[in-house]
């Protein structure tokens, strides 16, 4: 599959991502591997990692992330609460943020926006609230945009998305539940004019039973869209 020579995109199952960007660091996003039924045994080791990025605080998109950041110490990205949370577990180089804000970091421009979900950790009989759930549009170091919409139902800002940061590449959640189904998926598409996807948040449960046969078959009439139905493990350039 083709998309962006420079730029390495694996999928590691579920929500979570690999990327190589064209400047060599290595990003990690939502890293739950461990326990993740989705993820390929050879897929759920890292040689290094310089930079993670969190979504939302749910075990499913955090799973691995405190022993991760003990092994490999990344610069990790997260909204305030749950960066701070993340400081308090062992993380050495964190950067707290909001949606709206974009930072520098490792060479990469870090966009943080919204997403319609919610975020918390359980902690024994406790929850603990994590702040905002939020997307993120990560500009590489050859200009190529990716859009990672988190755990999110549609909404209309999306627009916003499209208009102020034109992704090339979205990543958009399709299981339904939890996250959109296929049918607000594909409206997702419009509101951001994508012309490449890549539908994950799928199938990791019986429960996630949005596919992207569906998501292609409510797309067919948007002129050049491309859907990267990936196999966990699968890397996409």
């Amino acid at each position: 599959m083709s998309l962006n020579r420079d730029v390495a995109i694996t999928w590691l199952g579920h929500s979570t991502f690999k990327i190589k960007s064209p400047g060599g660091k290595i990003l990690v996003i939502d890293p739950w591997v461990s326990s993740n039924p989705a993820c390929p045994e050879a897929a759920r080791h890292f040689d290094r990692i310089d930079v993670m990025l969190l979504t939302h605080g749910h075990e499913d998109h955090i799973g691995d992330a405190q022993e991760l950041i003990r092994t490999h110490q990344p610069h990790v990205v997260a909204i305030y609460e749950l960066a701070q949370w993340m400081g308090a577990k062992g993380a050495h180089h964190i950067t707290g943020m909001n949606k709206g804000g974009t930072v520098s970091v490792g060479g990469l421009n870090v966009t943080m926006v919204h997403a319609e979900h919610s975020s918390a950790a359980i902690e024994g009989e406790r929850i603990v609230y994590l702040g905002d759930p939020v997307g993120y549009v990560i500009e590489f170091e050859n200009g190529f945009r990716l859009y990672h919409a988190g755990d999110t139902a549609v909404f209309g800002d999306m627009k916003l998305i499209a208009e102020l940061y034109a992704p090339d590449l979205c990543i958009l959640p399709i299981g339904g539940v939890f996250v959109m189904t296929p049918k607000e998926a594909a409206l997702a598409c419009r509101l951001l004019g994508a012309r490449q996807v890549i539908p994950i948040h799928y199938g990791t449960f019986p429960i996630l039973t949005g596919t992207p046969d569906q998501l292609q078959n409510l797309t067919r009439d948007i002129p050049g869209l491309e859907i990267h139905v990936l196999k966990p493990g699968e890397t996409l350039m």
